[in-house]
């Protein structure tokens, strides 16, 4: 008998399942995810199932993590200080694909160097302005990410930039080529900065989850989630946190498949944070040939397509004042829930609450409150973070006890950004305890919260809604409403081809709202999804049967919808891809384009074999180091040819080989 483990650490919760012999869950839990010690939230849910269980530690074959918080970091826009090393390129191509977004004010160097598209050399590498940079601009910086101009074809200047800030700084050096074969140097360099980015939260999340698999006992390997389902091990992925975005959503759709075994389906996710949307087509999920989406940013990793949102069941409820009637809407910033800051300080919440009920008008900043995450390094801070760090301390506050003028607000989302501080406010997770779907938390303090909240004026000066349970429904359709569209948006995106506009106006549109109303006049429109939903997280039974009826499709809600994501990190296989190329300088000339150097040969079979055999070889070497056994490979050839004077001339291939096989257990 194997018994296996799998953990998932989201936004809110950190899900534990056990499953015997990949056939069985026989024990899941939930605890809190403990942003300031995550070591609290992974251990609570483990030691939960194996009580439940009754099995011991070390009978666990295989330990396996998924994870939401690659991906919420991103949408939300935190993640440690960065620096960006960008070679050959000019401050113009900053502005490309959303670069200089991705920096969020971190610093870059423009440096000089760079190769051709052959892989020659353009221009020599300015060695002394890179090590007067390091000298006056690495202060703070938690990582770098260095790019340059056809480093895919030649990785030589990205590899010594990368030897000299290790050698100078000693911090974490994230190489563009490492992540990508395919060219685009910009887009490379995003995801080179988001990766640079998340590999501090993420080292800290893989190392303190080891930490706890040693103490209870828990010898067997831990593997973790890439975006695309498949298994890399946990060293691997500290040197590639870019990697595990959409893990927790990659996770989900391969727990879903082996929870329904369904064919055909939509599959939609819905935790703290974000709602992950994909689609599973012939049993497989589709893999997004444009490399992952989320939030603002299309980066090279390969990663299931999904739809990210950020919407869930902690997401901000916002006042919409304009117009007579008024309404809320959601997101995407995530909230602590008021129910849930009650919980755990029940003395200032609820005399804050109190006071601010009594007060004769509502205050901006009442129902909602702040405290630090302890424990982070906060470094590299302006003048106003430190002190408003320094005035919140360790303890919980009233948001307005905080803030003494409106200057601060930008200070507070600095220190959002950098997730040193949490806010919490008012969530559809509070609207389900004073509607009674959910007892986890204080619904006391969620009444009291939505109280305040209801008497905020709309446009005809009237209040938002007359009383808390009037609001909450309003909350719960609104989330009924915003999933829909973001399950239409994903259902019209796979149908592109055939409409003429973007996905969103088409959800959006009077005829698709007409049709999902079933209008009749001079005119009959009826609309549907016509494929199977899938809903997954804790709270899809709450909320999930409603955006059935919206879509007029068939909602399944599996068992244990609410630890897809941790049954789905324990099921899936190890599968490491490598890409190369091989081009054509000239004729009679073929350039094979290898980690090390470029190569020439004169025939193109042989430049191609040669290119093969050393993907084969390396995507083999990491499916060992991951932990496979069984291994297949499996190559993909893409020759490009061109017609010249009646003949056939060869231009480029691209060459990916993908090594496959289960992961290797513990025995004994």
């Amino acid at each position: 008998m194997t018994v296996l483990l799998g953990v998932d650490t989201g936004g809110t919760y950190t899900d534990a399942v056990l499953i015997r012999d990949e056939k069985e869950v026989i024990a899941s839990a939930k605890s809190l995810t403990t942003r300031a010690d995550l070591a609290i939230g992974v251990g609570g849910a483990i030691r939960a199932v194996l009580e439940q269980s009754g099995c011991a530690a070390a009978e666990v074959s295989m330990a396996a993590l998924s994870t939401t918080l690659a991906t919420n970091a991103l949408v939300e826009g935190q993640g440690g200080r960065v620096a960006l090393i960008y070679v050959g390129f000019s401050g113009a191509d900053l502005d490309r694909h959303g670069l200089r977004d991705a920096l969020k004010g971190d610093p870059a160097l423009i440096l000089a160097g760079g190769h051709n598209h052959a892989g020659a050399e353009a221009c020599a590498l300015d060695v002394d302005a890179l090590r007067a940079f390091l000298e006056t601009d690495s202060a703070g910086v938690s990582g770098f990410a260095v790019a340059s101009v056809f480093a895919t074809r030649n990785p030589a200047h990205e590899l010594e930039v990368a030897r000299i800030i290790a050698e100078m700084t000693q911090a974490p050096v994230t190489c563009s080529h490492q992540l990508s074969a395919k060219l685009n140097g910009p887009k490379r360099a995003v995801t080179a900065v988001l990766n640079a980015r998340l590999i501090g939260m993420i080292d800290r999340l893989i190392g303190r989850a080891q930490d706890v698999l040693v103490e209870l006992g828990v010898t067997a390997p831990m593997m973790v989630v890439r975006g695309d389902g498949a298994l890399m091990s946990a060293a691997q992925a500290r040197e590639r946190p870019i990697e595990t975005i959409l893990s927790g959503p990659a996770a989900s759709i391969v727990g879903a498949r082996w929870m329904t075994g369904v064919e055909n389906a939509l599959v939609s996710d819905i935790g703290g944070t974000t709602t992950d949307v994909a689609l599973i087509r012939d049993g497989k999920p589709a893999i997004d040939p444009a490399g992952a989406r989320v939030g603002d940013f299309r980066t090279m990793v390969e990663a299931v397509a999904m739809r990210t949102t950020g919407l869930g069941g902690d997401s901000q409820v916002h006042l919409q004042s304009s117009g007579l009637q008024g309404g809320v809407t959601l997101g995407p910033r995530r909230v602590v829930p008021v129910s849930l800051i009650a919980a755990e300080a029940p003395e200032v919440v609820h005399a804050a609450l109190d006071k601010q009920l009594n007060a004769p008008v509502v205050g901006e900043y009442d129902g909602r409150f702040v405290r630090a995450v302890i424990g982070l390094p906060a470094v590299g801070l302006g003048e106003r973070e430190q002190a408003l760090l320094g005035r919140i301390g360790t303890q919980v506050h009233p948001l307005g006890a905080i803030l003494r003028t409106r200057m601060e607000q930008g200070a507070l989302s600095r220190l959002l950004d950098r997730g040193l501080v949490q806010v919490a406010g008012l969530t559809p997770s509070d609207a389900s305890h004073v509607l009674g779907w959910v007892q986890a938390w204080d619904a006391e303090a969620a009444e009291k919260a939505l109280t305040l909240f209801a008497r905020r004026r709309v446009g005809s000066g009237e209040g938002l809604a007359p009383d808390a349970e009037t609001l909450a429904r309003m909350i719960v359709d609104q989330l009924t409403e915003q999933t829909s569209l973001t399950l239409l948006e994903s259902a019209f995106d796979e149908e592109a081809a055939d409409f003429p506009l973007p996905p969103a106006d088409l959800a959006r549109h009077v005829l698709t709202q007409r049709g999902l109303a079933s209008h009749r006049g001079i005119l009959s429109l009826d609309l549907a999804v016509n494929f199977d939903v899938v809903g997954l997280g804790a709270s899809a039974p709450c909320y999930y049967p409603a955006v059935g009826e919206r879509l007029k499709c068939r909602m399944l809600l599996p068992e244990h919808a609410g630890v897809a994501n941790a049954i789905g990190a324990v099921v899936g296989r190890i599968t490491m891809r490598r890409s190369g190329s091989v081009t054509a300088p000239a004729e009679g000339k073929f350039r094979v384009h290898l980690d090390s150097a470029p190569q020439d040969f004169s025939a193109s079979q042989e430049a191609l074999q040669v290119l093969e055999q050393a993907l084969g070889d390396q995507a083999r070497a990491a499916a060992e180091a991951a932990g496979a056994e069984d291994i297949h490979i499996h190559v993909t050839r893409d020759i490009r040819m061109a017609e010249v004077e009646a003949r056939e001339v060869f231009v480029e291939a691209m060459l990916t080989v993908e090594a496959s096989g289960r992961p290797r257990v513990a025995k004994g």
